[in-house]
């Protein structure tokens, strides 16, 4: 991965991740919309960037999005040397 691709990841991360703490704040308020943008985001990312070919297993933590959090931050501390 080309070190555009991963500062380009890295900002998609980070706006992922300020979308989760924004979903965990929520409570009891109608989350549907941040979830939404957040499963689109997941598959975005998967598509856009080929995570898939830096860890086979990441389509399989799509569900679960601190996994899927973890997994990405792997993949951009492998590529960043």
């Amino acid at each position: 991965m080309d070190k555009l691709s991963i500062q380009r990841l890295k900002k998609t991360l980070a706006y992922l991740e300020s979308k989760q703490r924004e979903l965990k704040r929520q409570n009891e308020n109608d989350t549907r919309s941040i979830e939404s943008m957040i499963k689109y985001l997941k598959k975005d990312m998967l598509d856009q960037f080929s995570l898939i070919d830096y860890d086979i297993y990441i389509k399989n933590e799509m569900k679960n999005t601190e996994t899927f959090i973890r997994s990405v931050k792997n993949i951009i501390d492998e590529h960043s040397s």
